[in-house]
């Protein structure tokens, strides 16, 4: 059995965190111990807690974590809505980097257009003003 300090220590998760996963039924009701009332976590709900942990860390919300958790099973089906749950998170990713990604062509574009003022070259700032007005455009 495991106090909640050493839970927090390996899953990464704030004492706070365990105790609101456990509070919404995340994870099963913890025992405690009889003489302090600490929080004792046995293995297995360290091994959920960590799953969990990498799972927030991934971006799932509390929602999926549930239907993570229910899924765990050898049935076919399950293992169908688990990739789906996963290739769903993972489509959500690449749209979030593509949109980092245009962000960073328009700051990219507008630290040439800064700098090519500062300079005074004119034809790299037309240059410039042309990428930036590209890079506005994917913004959008």
């Amino acid at each position: 059995m495991v106090a909640i300090q050493e839970v927090a220590r390996r899953s990464g998760l704030p004492e706070a965190t365990l105790r609101y996963y456990e509070r919404i039924g995340l994870i099963a009701p913890v025992p405690r111990d009889e003489n302090s009332g600490h929080r004792r976590y046995d293995p297995d709900t360290v091994r959920t807690i960590e799953a969990l942990a990498c799972l927030r860390t991934a971006g799932l919300g509390i929602d999926d974590m549930r239907a993570y958790l229910r899924e765990l099973s050898d049935a076919p089906d399950a293992a169908r809505r688990q990739r789906e749950l996963f290739e769903k998170h993972a489509a959500q990713i690449a749209d979030q980097i593509e949109t980092l990604r245009s962000r960073r062509r328009y700051l990219d574009a507008k630290v040439l257009l800064w700098g090519s003022r500062e300079r005074g070259d004119r034809a790299a700032e037309e240059r410039a003003i042309d990428e930036v007005t590209r890079a506005a455009s994917e913004l959008r």
